[in-house]
């Protein structure tokens, strides 16, 4: 599962041949979120309100990009990085 992006102890995640709708996985320690891509909502799991704060900025932030590798990841193709929200 590649890290597409990483910042304050949080990493990004997104897997090939997933299931719909677009979504990403996010850790911070032991908990773990997927977040719908195009409504920057939680799908499943739970965060500290600190970091999904963060978490669903970002995914504001990068959502074209967010979804542009989730058209690579269903075409088998490379997952590009993403900057960090800094």
């Amino acid at each position: 599962m590649p890290v597409i992006s990483e910042f304050y102890g949080i990493k990004i995640y997104m897997f090939w041949n997933e299931h719909m709708p677009p979504h990403f996985h996010a850790e911070y320690g032991d908990n773990k979120i997927l977040v719908d891509i195009q409504n920057g909502t939680v799908i499943k799991g739970v965060f500290p309100f600190k970091q999904l704060k963060l978490v669903l900025a970002w995914c504001e932030i990068h959502r074209g990009e967010l979804l542009a590798n989730w058209e690579n990841a269903l075409t088998h193709q490379e997952l590009l990085r993403i900057n960090p929200l800094v």
